[in-house]
């Protein structure tokens, strides 16, 4: 199975480069990486990022807390293009499933990146809430597992399980820490994995044999030493 890669930057530069490099498969955002961007408007700031993703899915998330503001918010970043994926957390700050909103727009035919997964219980009611109306990426936070010393295996491999034969849901290995996570999200049957730009572009040293590896790391070593002008 081919795991595509996605983009994780809302950096307008980021993703104009990237939207024709063949390796990028689509992008995700989120109102923090919308801020650190530099973002001041976030209509205008992402209408400008779809001028230059006409062609990838690119997600874009609700800052509502409440239920009738999140639904207000998600019919009008759906209606910024036709490649949008509009995300939605699985649940508000309060704790509390959103559900009830997932069904509405699934039933209206919008395209959904349920975000901030973290249980297979979940994935479970997410997927009693969806239509065939439209697709569904499930977003599983691995990386942040590991950070919590969780390990985010089991997990990627029940919702891959709970949705293999669900042709318009995708499961999406979040919060990427390094290169290899891109192996481990093939391996265990992920459709889409999002990563930082700095990790995609370490992507580019796969295939290369532990020996040459041990070579570019002494090479490297070696120049920094020089540079520094060390003696001893």
């Amino acid at each position: 199975m081919k795991t595509k890669i996605f983009c994780d930057s809302a950096d307008y530069k980021t993703i104009k480069k990237l939207s024709s490099n063949p390796l990028v498969g689509g992008f995700t955002t989120n109102p923090s990486l919308m801020r650190l961007a530099g973002a001041k408007n976030y209509k205008n700031y992402s209408l400008k990022l779809l001028k230059v993703c006409k062609n990838k899915p690119i997600s874009f998330e609700v800052f509502a807390d409440e239920f009738n503001a999140m639904e207000k918010q998600a019919y009008k970043i759906n209606s910024w293009g036709k490649n949008i994926y509009v995300k939605i957390p699985v649940i508000n700050s309060k704790g509390i499933f959103t559900g009830r909103i997932i069904n509405k727009l699934s039933k209206k035919g919008i395209n959904l990146n349920i975000t901030a997964v973290y249980t297979p219980s979940q994935i479970r009611k997410i997927l009693k809430n969806i239509s065939n109306n439209s697709k569904i990426i499930i977003s599983i936070f691995a990386g942040r597992m590991g950070d919590a010393g969780k390990d985010p295996i089991p997990i990627i491999k029940e919702g891959v399980k709970l949705t293999k034969k669900m042709k318009k849901v995708q499961i999406l290995w979040a919060s990427t820490r390094e290169p290899y996570n891109y192996l481990q999200a093939k391996n265990h049957g992920c459709s889409i994995i999002t990563m930082p730009p700095k990790v995609i572009s370490k992507i580019s040293k796969f295939g290369k044999s532990l020996q040459d590896l041990s070579l570019d790391t002494v090479k490297k070593f070696l120049k920094d030493s020089k540079n520094s002008k060390f003696r001893i």
